[in-house]
């Protein structure tokens, strides 16, 4: 399926023109449980591309809460982030987290989308508030990009408004001397395939306190709601000129490597035989992919895991969702369900 033309620019790189120097990041957005930490694990294996899970949560889970890395280690014990922090901040004991949790409500909530979304400026105050927010992600991915090597940095993020807030460090239009190379792989998956992960129980292995501890859940209207609010929200991103690509995660699971070598040419990675060997297909058409292990920082279970990981999809919703909710998830989203051809054409899932 064709996505949407003003979500397909010609040129990815052609709207929001960056200085050699500025700090490529792939950010990949959509509404949580949409597919995004399997695509952040396989982009990460392509070479030039190093893999950072959801950094939104860095700094609450990671710096001030000590949760595992992908690596297995706590986040203090791993040498990758110790090197990162001391790098970026000359320590992670340097950084502000009380001043960074304020700094995120004033600026990085859904809410603040249609300020963010404005065309060239941004009013003073709100300015400076983004300024001094986007400055701890910029010196961040600076701090990985040398650690690591890499040239395109992975951020799985999900969140539109911090995509949102990301748009003025690749524009230039804040304060900030610091650019980055921003383009946006927006993750889109069939709302009632996202509303029945959200009712799912679902353990955080990474969490380090003792006792059980589980993923959010929320009713299918609320992830209805949500995934509404997201996915329109990267599609006002896209048409303030930030390079982006739309993905269908089913569609990507139907061809995974013909899929992967799309992005990865979107992304500036490379795509041929030599890149993509972590792949391979056999006779019956399934794809298998060997995942090494990671630094990612933040994100579901499966980023822990590593060695062989069939590609297939997860069609459970269409068996357990309940009926009465299917029928009020596909009435909330049918609008956007329609435009990302869910409903009717080439590729429909109902």
């Amino acid at each position: 399926m064709e996505p949407p033309a003003e979500e397909r620019p010609a040129d990815p790189a052609a709207s929001v023109p960056s200085p050699a120097a500025a700090i490529r990041v792939l950010y990949l957005g959509g509404l949580g449980r949409s597919g995004t930490t399997l695509l952040d694990r396989l982009l990460g294996e392509l070479p030039g591309a190093v893999s950072l899970g959801e950094v939104v949560h860095l700094w609450e889970r990671g710096v001030a809460g000590g949760e595992r890395c992908g690596c297995g280690k706590s986040f203090g014990d791993c040498a990758f982030w110790r090197e990162v922090g001391q790098v970026a901040f000359d320590g992670w004991e340097h950084v502000d987290i009380e001043r960074l949790r304020a700094l995120r409500a004033a600026v990085d909530r859904i809410r603040h989308i249609p300020a963010l979304a404005r065309g060239r400026r941004l009013p003073n105050a709100m300015r400076e508030r983004v300024d001094a927010y986007l400055s701890h992600y910029v010196r961040l991915y600076r701090a990985v990009a040398e650690v690591s090597g890499a040239r395109v940095l992975i951020d799985s993020s999900k969140q539109a408004s911090l995509a949102s807030c990301l748009r003025w460090a690749a524009t230039g239009s804040t304060g900030s001397t610091e650019r980055i190379d921003l383009r946006v792989l927006h993750v889109v998956r069939d709302s009632r395939g996202v509303a029945y992960s959200w009712t799912k129980k679902v353990r955080r292995p990474e969490a380090v306190a003792g006792g059980e501890e589980f993923m959010a859940q929320w009713s299918p209207v609320k992830a209805a709601a949500y995934w509404n609010a997201e996915n329109g929200a990267f599609a006002l991103l896209a048409r303030r000129g930030v390079p982006t690509m739309v993905v269908r995660y089913e569609e990507f699971l139907r061809e995974p490597i013909a899929s992967l070598r799309r992005i990865a040419e979107f992304a500036g990675l490379p795509g041929d035989d030599a890149a993509m060997a972590f792949l391979a297909a056999a006779g019956d058409g399934s794809v298998t992919a060997r995942l090494s292990a990671n630094h990612t920082a933040s994100g579901n279970p499966m980023r822990f895991q590593t060695g062989p990981v069939l590609l297939r999809r997860d069609e459970e919703w269409r068996t357990r969702l309940e009926p009465a909710d299917r029928r009020r998830v596909t009435a909330l989203t049918y609008p956007l369900l329609r435009r990302y051809g869910y409903l009717a054409g080439k590729g429909a899932s109902t």
